[in-house]
């Protein structure tokens, strides 16, 4: 039922926002996952950003399912650009798919609301005014699991993630902050399920602790077989996996891990609480990171659209630089190159009651930015 209503919202919202000459009312893009491998992540922030925007009539979305495929995703939004005239693009969780779609999307001069995928090359050399990252920078959650990992006595982490951009952004910023040695770095296959080899090889590696970046399912399949192994070796990741949705699926394996999010359903300010209390409320689940990220995304919309006009370009884009929004995760602003400054958390899953789900233990770094400002020329 609740589906149902959601989906008959946003209906009703596309119905009554026909016209946008008067550049007050916005049309959307939403292009992300929601179907196959990693679909969970983008029906999130999908069901996050929607309820940012229930009922405003100002606010029109169109949702597309990229099937976790760049050539999909391109598609998707050129027709987005050419034929339906969306004025913001959105929704993109995988960064090989946000390398083939961000660079193109605003060159035309759209603006891109990233609600998930910070790559490096995006906040760097290929920084621009009309994209914004409302997650972090890719490297982000990895460098605080680095800091945690030094000060958790680790000296010989075994370091993986998938071989694409954002899993050589993790290990880069696993490595850029952690002291000690590698046992082994390993680039895994995008999507891969059976992980028998590279657990054998951290068998074999004399490591002290194993950190790894694994999104979606893929860490759902490396933590049941790494616990299944028998190996007793510490584990460090992102909450990428280790979050709400993905912790149903894991289940006692992850208890006691240590993952860092700069997010939590425990931060304590009211549009936090008033987030989790409406996402239960409306979707019948606990919101993951994924859907704080959405809703903060269509909360920063939001607050750009009360200040300028999207057809005014460079008034909107100031507004969205003034980031004038409670966040979910309080304290949030925009650094020059239009990625957060914010508090990453360090987080360790718990059961409360029947649920496995995460609490705050501790501030991995405070007001972090990212390692790629200097090299944004914006």
């Amino acid at each position: 039922m609740k589906k149902f209503t959601t989906t008959l919202v946003a209906l009703l919202i596309m119905g009554s926002t026909s016209s946008f000459a008067d550049g007050h009312k916005v049309k959307v893009g939403m292009i992300t996952t929601l179907s196959g491998g990693g679909s969970g992540l983008g029906i999130d922030v999908r069901d996050g950003f929607m309820l940012a925007v229930k009922g405003n009539k100002n606010i029109s979305v169109i949702t597309k399912d990229d099937q976790r495929k760049p050539d999909i995703a391109v598609q998707l939004a050129d027709k987005m650009i050419q034929s339906d005239k969306v004025d913001v693009l959105t929704g993109i969780i995988w960064s090989n798919l946000a390398m083939a779609v961000v660079p193109a999307t605003v060159n035309q001069g759209k603006f891109y609301l990233s609600p998930n995928a910070g790559p490096s090359k995006l906040a760097g050399k290929g920084c621009h005014k009309n994209y914004f990252n409302v997650a972090w920078q890719n490297d982000n959650l990895h460098e605080a699991a680095g800091g945690y990992a030094n000060s958790a006595g680790f000296k010989n982490s075994f370091i993986l993630a998938p071989n694409y951009p954002a899993g050589k952004d993790a290990l880069t910023g696993y490595k850029r902050y952690f002291k000690g040695s590698l046992a082994g770095e390993i680039y895994t296959k995008l999507g891969q399920k059976d992980y028998a080899a590279e657990i054998a090889q951290i068998r074999a590696s004399g490591a002290d602790s194993v950190f790894f970046f694994l999104p979606g399912g893929m860490g759902i399949g490396f933590m049941k077989q790494f616990s299944q192994s028998g190996i007793k070796l510490p584990v460090v990741g992102p909450a990428f996996s280790f979050d709400q949705g993905i912790l149903k699926a894991v289940g006692d394996a992850a208890l006691g891990v240590k993952n860092t999010s700069q997010w939590s359903k425990d931060i304590d300010n009211n549009a936090n609480k008033k987030f989790v209390k409406d996402f239960q409320s409306e979707y019948g689940r606990l919101p993951s990171l994924y859907a704080s990220q959405g809703y903060d995304t269509g909360k920063l919309l939001i607050s750009a659209m009360s200040k300028a006009k999207v057809k005014d370009k460079d008034k909107f884009r100031d507004a969205l630089r003034k980031a004038d929004f409670s966040s979910t995760r309080g304290k949030f602003s925009f650094d020059k190159n239009h990625h957060p400054i914010q508090d990453i958390y360090v987080r360790e899953v718990i059961k409360e009651g029947k649920i496995l789900t995460n609490k705050i233990v501790s501030v991995g770094l405070k007001d972090h930015s990212n390692a790629y400002v200097s090299e944004c020329k914006m």
